[in-house]
């Protein structure tokens, strides 16, 4: 397997090194990094998207039959539908 090439370093000249250091300043901050999500949020976004499905599968089938569902019309599709969208919303911060 080849080898990266080595970036070389550009020299600063020493007659400008004291000027250019006052410009040039960087300071370094430390960022915390988040460790990996817990089980229990990836149930719940799991949980979140796959209630959301069988809300509107039920609402299809047996929508007429539930005297709730029927009373919601046809904002039991908001209801599905959010339920699925606050599940794949919870996945960007998914680690």
């Amino acid at each position: 397997m080849p080898k990266s090439k080595v970036r070389k370093k550009v020299a600063v000249s020493t007659a400008n090194s004291s000027a250019q250091a006052n410009t040039n300043s960087f300071t370094t901050t430390r960022v915390k990094v988040s460790g990996p999500s817990g089980p229990i949020y990836i149930g719940i976004m799991l949980g979140l998207m796959v209630l959301g499905l069988l809300w509107l599968v039920v609402f299809y089938l047996w929508g007429k039959d539930i005297p709730f569902m029927d009373s919601l019309g046809n904002w039991n599709f908001a209801v599905g539908f959010a339920l699925m969208i606050g599940g794949l919303l919870m996945t960007m911060r998914w680690r």
